[in-house]
């Protein structure tokens, strides 16, 4: 079973609905994301969706904001920074910038369900400037360098 960390949640709407897991901790690793507000999403355009919730993640992990693959399937909808990142020391409420790529306007309602938000550890990175790197296999190759 994976880990479990306690966060911090705040909510900042009073109607809002926290993260959750639908098949209960350990059998997901996304939990749902819900939206606070309705909006009516036209064909081509984005719009940062309140969640009414705030997190407090800490230092060494970051929140990714993931697409729900059922909204992308069947209504063209999804995100247009996929994965969005919530790093350790924002505070402020999480928005979820969807975009609507189906033909059809979608409405959004309170208390959908609108995107996933994965928690993940990440190494910091501190540059070491060189003046060559170690050879590999791959070397440069890129962009369709294995081919079809």
């Amino acid at each position: 079973m994976p880990r479990t960390l306690s966060l911090r949640c705040r909510k900042v709407l009073s109607h809002a609905v926290l993260p959750d897991c639908p098949h209960g901790p350990g059998e997901d690793a996304g939990m749902d994301l819900y939206a606070a507000e309705d909006i009516r999403l036209q064909p081509g355009l984005w719009k940062a969706v309140r969640t009414g919730i705030a997190i407090q993640l800490p230092s060494g992990y970051e929140g990714q904001i993931r697409p729900r693959s059922g909204l992308a399937s069947k209504h063209g909808v999804t995100l247009l920074n996929a994965p969005g990142t919530i790093d350790p020391g924002y505070r402020g409420e999480i928005r979820v910038l969807l975009v609507n790529l189906g033909p059809l306007p979608y409405q959004v309602s309170a208390g959908d369900r609108i995107a996933q938000l994965v928690v993940a550890q990440y190494a910091s990175v501190r540059w070491l400037e060189v003046e060559s790197l170690d050879a590999s296999s791959r070397d440069a190759g890129g962009f369709g360098s294995t081919g079809r």
